[in-house]
């Protein structure tokens, strides 16, 4: 249900700030294809139920580039974006994300959308190596990352969008 509470955490945050019913539906429907590139993640890495080693860690890593390689000869509005979002899932404004450590100038507004969906759902989700944090918690280090790692905008639009996205987070839980 990560994939769909993403998709729906995104299109809620697109809507909000402003970006129209259809660009949202669109956005929605990229953030599906975010962490395709963990299929060429092996099993034992992603569901490993202890902390990771420092290279483990570099594996899962790869993950978005990955992504934008099983997606590079995709054609069509959705699937090029879908490629984008991939790419750009763990990448921060303050140039501290991976793959390319790429900088606020430099990434796209839906990647950076997808990037604050995706944190909150890995938060608030039980994970084979951690509980799920409390959902304020979670509201809280969303907060505690606008302008480093993640944009002020995306971060305000989260925040007004709260109680809903919240709401989809209690219809999709595990």
């Amino acid at each position: 249900k990560h994939v769909r509470r993403v998709a729906e955490y995104s299109r809620i945050m697109a809507e909000q700030m402003g970006l129209g019913e259809d660009k949202a539906k669109i956005i929605r429907l990229a953030s599906t294809m975010h962490d395709i590139g963990k299929l060429l993640i092996p099993a034992e890495i992603l569901e490993k139920p202890a902390r990771l080693t420092d290279e483990e860690f570099a594996i899962i890593k790869k993950h978005p580039g990955y992504g934008g390689d099983l997606l590079k000869n995709v054609e069509g509005e959705v699937m090029g974006l879908a490629k984008t979002v991939a790419l750009e899932h763990h990448e921060r404004p303050d140039g501290r994300g991976y793959p390319e450590g790429l900088k606020l100038d430099e990434l796209s507004l839906e990647g950076q959308i997808v990037a604050v969906a995706d944190v909150y759902d890995a938060l608030t989700s039980k994970r084979s190596y951690k509980l799920a944090w409390d959902e304020k918690d979670a509201y809280n280090e969303i907060l505690k990352g606008r302008g480093t790692q993640f944009n002020p905008e995306f971060v305000d639009a989260f925040e007004k969008a709260y109680s809903e996205i919240n709401k989809v987070r209690q219809e999709l839980q595990e």
